[in-house]
């Protein structure tokens, strides 16, 4: 399992975020690319439906219950791509909290704005992006705001032109590009303006915290938890 470098300990503390290309590729990413396509497909209708009911946003669609789908999204969880990381930085001791299995079809807004996800006196919060599809500029790419998950950070404005944040860091990448950064940060996904969808998996990791965990979460994957790091990871323990 690969470990931080000190380089990547203190682009971590300082930036808030590390960025593993290739993290997942050949046959491993096409099986995932495969997978990800085909329960979209399968799922679409609903979506739609729930469009029209007013249930669900047109800016962007999860796989629901998307571990139950394919092992090769419970895989993700603790590849080695960037597992490794996710444990040193967390001393070893990490709770996983779900996925979003994300597409992000064109459209003239994002779906969000620029946010941290929780504050900072929160237990340590991780999330860890992997582009299914190649990300250019201007089609949803991840961005983050460099350093603003420090202590003391800001303020940051919710700017309306999401361009206009100052300092803001934009990630373009490759198909099987992993960014995992500090949710305590300033991030957002850009506006899509290509015509191609953007699609991602987005797993979300906290430290292990009394309270925190949630033992029945993940029941029904009891039978892939197979190795007493993966029960523990998957609060099953």
């Amino acid at each position: 399992m690969m470990q931080p470098t000190e380089e990547a300990y203190r682009h971590w503390h300082e930036e808030g975020y590390l960025v593993f290309e290739n993290a997942i590729q050949g046959e491993e990413l096409a099986r995932l690319q495969s997978a990800f396509d085909h329960w979209a497909a399968v799922c679409k209708e609903d979506w739609l439906l729930s469009i029209e009911r007013g249930e669900a946003s047109a800016t962007f669609y999860d796989i629901p219950n998307v571990l139950k789908k394919d092992e090769v999204f419970i895989d993700l969880v603790d590849h080695p791509g960037f597992y490794g990381h996710l444990m040193a930085f967390t001393d070893n001791d990490l709770i996983f909290l779900g996925p979003q299995a994300r597409t992000v079809p064109p459209w003239v807004m994002s779906y969000t704005g620029w946010h941290p996800d929780v504050p900072p006196d929160h237990p340590l919060h991780i999330k860890v992006q992997i582009y299914i599809n190649d990300v250019e500029s201007n089609s949803g790419e991840f961005a983050y705001v460099p350093g603003s998950h420090k202590p003391g950070a800001g303020p940051y404005s919710r700017v309306h032109n999401l361009a206009a944040m100052p300092g803001h860091k934009r990630f373009t990448g490759k198909a099987g590009t992993a960014i995992m950064f500090n949710s305590y940060g300033w991030h957002v996904a850009m506006d899509n303006h290509t015509s191609v969808p953007r699609k991602s998996i987005i797993l979300i990791y906290e430290r292990r915290t009394p309270g925190r965990v949630e033992p029945g979460k993940f029941a029904a994957i009891t039978s892939s938890a197979n190795t007493p790091d993966r029960r523990r990871l998957f609060s099953l323990v």
